[in-house]
C-alpha cells in the first residue's frame, strides 16, 4: 500500500502576520513558564524533595482523580442535554442556553456560594444526602460537585457543537430504516462525535481542575492542589508554594501533551461521511 505524502502550505503574508499576532499569547505563556523555570532549577534538590513529598503527590493524585469524576457524571448528563440542545427548538431554549453557559459568567466565589448553600450539612440537597450517609462537607463528593458545577459548560457546549456538524439526514436514513431515536444517537451521533465529545472533555476537566474557590468553600480538607498552593503559600511564602506550583505544571503539561495526542487519533465527522 502506497502511503500518500503530505501536502505541506506554505503560509502567506496574511497566515503569517496573523501567526505573528496570535503567537503573542503563546510568548506571553512560554515567558512565565520559563522565568519560573529558571529559578527553581537553580535548586534541583529542592523540587526533587516537593515532588516526593507524600501529601504533593496525593494532592495532585486527588486533584486530577476528582476531576475525572466530574467529567464521568457530565458523560452521563451533560451528553443528553447536548443533544437535545443541538437537535431541537423548544420554548424557553435561551433560557436553557444561559443556565447553562452561568458558571462561565459568574465569578469563582460566587460558584462556590451556591455550590455550598445546596449543599451543605443543612442545605437543600446536602440535608438529605447526609442523611443517607453521603456527606459534601470537607469531603471528596463536594470537591467533585464543585468541579462538576464549574465545568459544565465546556463539556456541553462543545459536545453540543459536534452534534450540530453531525449531518440529520444520517439520523434520518437510519431511522427509516427500523432505528429508533435512541440507536440512532448511539450508532450514528457518537461515534462521528467522538473528537468533540473527548476534546470537550479535556477543556472540562482542565477547567474542573484548576478551581478553587469553589472548591475551598464546600470542601478545604481533603485539599486540592490548589488548596495546598495557597495553604504553603501562607505558611511558607513564596519559595514552597511556587516549587509545588511549578510540579503541579509539570505534571499537566504531561496529561494534556498525552491527552491531545490521543485525540489525534479520533475520526472526524467530516472523514467519516
Amino acid at each position: 500500500m502506497v502511503k500518500k505524502a503530505k501536502k505541506y502550505i506554505f503560509p502567506d503574508r496574511c497566515l503569517i502576520s496573523f501567526s505573528l499576532v496570535g503567537g503573542l499569547i503563546i510568548a506571553l505563556t512560554v515567558l512565565a513558564l520559563m522565568n519560573m523555570a529558571v529559578k527553581e532549577l537553580s535548586d534541583i534538590p529542592h523540587i526533587l524533595k516537593v515532588a516526593s513529598d507524600a501529601k504533593v503527590i496525593d494532592s495532585i493524585v486527588l486533584t486530577m482523580g476528582a476531576g475525572f469524576n466530574a467529567i464521568l457524571i457530565l458523560l452521563l448528563i451533560g451528553t443528553p442535554l447536548a443533544y437535545v440542545l443541538a437537535r431541537t427548538d423548544f420554548p424557553g431554549k435561551g433560557i436553557v442556553e444561559s443556565l447553562v453557559d452561568l458558571p462561565v459568567m459568574l465569578p469563582h466565589t460566587v460558584a462556590g456560594i451556591l455550590v455550598y448553600i445546596l449543599f451543605m450539612s443543612r442545605g437543600l440537597l446536602g440535608a438529605p444526602l447526609e442523611e443517607i450517609g453521603l456527606s459534601f462537607e470537607d469531603a471528596y463528593p463536594g470537591i467533585v460537585v464543585a468541579m462538576l458545577f464549574v465545568s459544565s459548560p465546556y463539556y456541553i457546549n462543545s459536545v453540543r457543537a459536534g452534534f450540530e456538524k453531525v449531518p440529520l439526514h444520517l439520523e434520518n436514513v437510519a431511522r427509516t430504516l427500523g432505528a429508533t431515536r435512541f440507536q440512532a444517537f448511539i450508532r450514528i451521533v457518537l461515534p462521528l462525535s467522538a473528537r468533540h465529545i473527548f476534546n470537550g472533555s479535556i477543556l472540562a476537566w482542565g477547567r474542573a481542575i484548576g478551581e478553587f474557590a469553589a472548591v475551598i468553600m464546600i470542601a478545604y480538607y481533603p485539599m486540592v492542589i490548589s488548596t495546598l498552593i495557597y495553604y504553603r503559600f501562607t505558611t511558607g511564602g513564596i519559595k514552597e508554594s511556587s516549587t509545588v506550583a511549578f510540579v503541579m505544571i509539570i505534571a499537566c503539561l504531561g496529561a494534556f501533551f498525552v491527552l491531545r495526542y490521543v485525540s489525534r487519533f479520533l475520526g472526524r465527522y467530516d472523514d467519516r461521511v
